[in-house]
């Protein structure tokens, strides 16, 4: 795995494992998107593990390739659902979660390179 892999993927790392930690301590501004998209608050928890689930991977990825590789097109999936969440309910504040979709498509690809 060449630099801008590994670095990309620990910067990917940093951003979905600090949203899990935000989603796993019950920070308000989650809850407060999942009543802003009709997400019962009881799957937010749920949410989190998918993204510490998804860093985990990404991090084993480093030293198991194809792992991170799964990881980064879970994530991937993850964020288009957010971001077809945001646009369902008519939210258009969707600058977030395009910035994390973009991160783990650039790891997913670096990775594959």
């Amino acid at each position: 795995m060449d630099t801008a892999a590994v670095t990309m993927t620990v910067v990917t790392a940093l951003l979905t494992g600090s949203a899990a930690v935000f989603y796993l301590i019950g920070h308000e501004y989650p809850k407060t998107q999942a009543d802003m998209k009709g997400i019962p608050r009881r799957f937010v928890r749920v949410l989190g593990l998918l993204l510490a689930a998804g860093t985990a991977g990404l991090l084993a990825g480093l030293a198991v390739p194809w792992l991170g590789r799964l990881a980064a097109a879970g994530l991937i999936l993850y964020f288009v659902g957010a971001i077809v969440a945001h646009l369902r309910v008519g939210s258009r504040n969707v600058i977030g979660a395009v910035v994390f979709l973009a991160a783990s498509v650039t790891t997913l690809a670096l990775s594959l390179g």
